[in-house]
């Protein structure tokens, strides 16, 4: 099993509309995707660590899927409709990073 995270870095004036990214994007995704995507979460972020600090990712959304190959195989051939898509919520660049998962 492994976990698809895409964050999306917190920048003081960045544009992000977790409205459409919740009810638009991310059922989007999971239907282009199919069973490749088990589940996924999406959490908006608060606050950092230290009191009055600003959240390291304005937003986290993290996918279950089987494996890598399965996540590649049905991410690719959708991947330009899924990027385009990323305009109508943010202005920010996404960081991917997929993860083992060992205890869930």
């Amino acid at each position: 099993m492994i976990k698809v995270s895409v964050m999306y870095p917190y920048a003081a004036e960045a544009r992000f509309d977790h409205h459409y990214y919740l009810h638009k994007h991310m059922p989007m995704v999971k239907s282009l995707m199919g069973e490749a995507c088990l589940s996924y979460t999406v959490d908006k972020g608060l606050a950092g660590g230290a009191p009055g600090s600003p959240p390291s990712y304005i937003t986290l959304c993290q996918m279950l899927c089987p494996s890598v190959e399965s996540f590649q195989a049905a991410f690719a051939p959708h991947a330009k409709a899924i990027m385009a898509d990323i305009v109508n919520y943010t202005d920010l660049s996404p960081v991917l990073q997929i993860n083992e998962v060992l205890v869930g």
